[in-house]
């Protein structure tokens, strides 16, 4: 045991510590029919501290959770991320230190192979947008107010998910003019408090068989609206031309248009308004 305190303590006295995000494990997951109590138990219970926030330098978390009437407000009908477009109730979202990628992945991998060995990983379930992604940076409506680090403890009323393809060589270019000018005008009077941009990085080689690569990691941007609100507060303000705004832009097509809500933690708030 004195061994093994001495080596907990030198991880703790080396390497990056600060409170920045570095990149987030963003996972959306689409419960099997009739297993939807039984996987939010699970989620709720053991899989969200265990399997994600127990773990080294991953310090904020938070799920969210679409009812069938936020479900209808998605789009495109051809998304080439969730399909049918329903697909993926459930997204989680959590924070991990800037420069601490590799140091979590390591612990990670690890203990969700001992889960499996142990019985301990729910498998009815599809996993529809999973992956780690590289923290491209945040825009905010206010000078003053929560920041990136905050916004999964800051209790926002909503979450909206956009996620967006590319043109081949251009995802700096769209990144560039997200930032510029489509996000501050969308942010500027509304209910949406922060936008935060992510690209997906490759999952490990040694990743668990039931999480399947995302598509298009070298072209592919990942925008997380926080809202004050309900998302739908302001869909036609904001997210409802979405599609349209990126297409004119020539520089990539939206994939995805999500909302979601908070779940309420250690309840079964919300599943039975799941289809």
């Amino acid at each position: 045991m004195s061994d093994q305190k001495h080596l907990y303590s030198e991880l703790a006295a080396t390497g990056p510590y600060e409170a920045k995000i570095g990149s987030a494990l963003i996972t959306m997951v689409e419960p099997h029919v009739g297993h939807e109590y039984s996987y939010n138990r699970w989620y709720e219970d053991d899989h969200f501290n265990s399997g994600a926030m127990a773990m080294p330098w991953m310090f904020s978390g938070r799920r969210w959770v679409a009812p069938k009437p936020l479900q209808a407000y998605r789009y495109p009908a051809d998304s080439a991320v969730a399909q049918p477009l329903d697909t993926g109730k459930y997204i989680s979202i959590y924070w991990l230190t800037d420069g601490r990628y590799e140091d979590h992945m390591a612990w990670t991998v690890a203990t969700n192979k001992r889960l499996r060995a142990d019985d301990r990983v729910h498998l009815e379930r599809t996993h529809v947008y999973t992956s780690f992604q590289t923290f491209r940076g945040a825009s905010y409506r206010d000078a003053k107010g929560p920041r990136d680090i905050h916004a999964l403890e800051y209790p926002y009323g909503g979450l909206v998910l956009e996620v967006i393809d590319a043109a081949p060589g251009r995802r700096e270019d769209l990144i560039d003019w997200l930032k510029a000018v489509r996000v501050p005008v969308a942010l500027t009077g509304s209910d949406a408090a922060m936008c935060l941009y992510f690209e997906p990085t490759p999952l490990p080689a040694d990743k668990m068989p039931y999480v399947k690569d995302v598509e298009g990691v070298d072209n592919r941007v990942t925008l997380l609206w926080f809202t004050e609100g309900e998302p739908t507060k302001s869909w036609d303000r904001i997210f409802s031309k979405s599609g349209e705004l990126v297409a004119q832009s020539g520089l990539g097509r939206v994939e995805l248009v999500a909302p979601f809500i908070p779940t309420l933690p250690g309840t079964d708030k919300y599943v039975d308004q799941l289809r």
